[in-house]
Formats: structure tokens, sequence, C-alpha cells
């Protein structure tokens, strides 16, 4: 029977507005051992960013991420899933783009996060990446 992202989706999804600063943003991922968040900007788009983003669009630029704005560094070319679409769509669109991380959208408002650790979790745990997502977040 083919699972829904809805069943396999992380439902506690961080989010900041557009306004708020790298700094912000890297302080939530920490508190809450996450490699994302999504962005919501005051036009109600979705974006998101990533500890990679970071990592290569604010740190390697040398950018203060006190003073940049998440608005200004989140990845704006996104995909997202339906909670009702099959799991194995997510699976193709992380393929097919090479991405990690799929924002899942009901009625236009973002209601989870589908990452490959998730999908790994849920369909193979004795994979090396199913174990490796499975295991409890190190400090």
């Amino acid at each position: 029977m083919a699972q829904r992202i809805g069943d396999v989706m992380t439902k506690n999804v961080t989010k900041l507005p557009a306004s708020a600063s790298v700094a912000d943003a890297a302080r939530k991922m920490r508190e809450e051992d996450i490699g994302a968040v999504v962005i919501e900007d005051e036009r109600g788009a979705v974006c998101l960013v990533t500890d990679r983003d970071i990592a290569i669009r604010v740190v390697a630029e040398s950018l203060d991420p006190k003073q940049t704005r998440l608005g200004d560094v989140c990845s704006r070319d996104i995909i997202s899933a339906s909670p009702d679409d099959d799991a194995d769509r997510a699976v193709e669109m992380m393929r097919q783009r090479a991405i990690r991380r799929i924002p899942v959208v009901d009625a236009g408002r973002v209601v989870g996060i589908v990452s490959l650790g998730d999908l790994a979790r849920n369909r193979d745990r004795t994979s090396v990446l199913g174990q490796i997502s499975s295991a409890a977040p190190t400090r």
C-alpha cells in the first residue's frame, strides 16, 4: 500500500519571518536540532533556509549573520508537496532536484516538512541513512 507524505512528514515545522536574522535561524536550528527553517514572507510566499544555505550564502560570503535577513538568503525556487501525495513522489522529486527536504503545503499553509531522513526512517530503518536518522541527537 502506498504511503502518503502526510504519514511520514515531520509535523512540527519551525517557521520564522523573512525579517528575522540568520543568527536567529541558526539559534533555532541548534535549539531544535534541525537543519532547516521555513520562511514565510509578508506576501505569504514560502522559502526555506538550511544550515547549508547559511554556510554557503552567509559565512562563505563573509556576511554578518546578525545583520543579514533570512529573506535575503533563503531558497525561493522550492518545490512543495501535499500531505495526500504519495511518498514515492517525494523520493522522485528529491532525486530529480538533488534536494533533501520538501515543505508540505495544505490549503496554502505549510503543515509539515518531509526530509530524506524521514523517508529513510520510515521505509528502511536498517539502511545506513535510516539508522543515522533514527539515532538520538548528539550535542
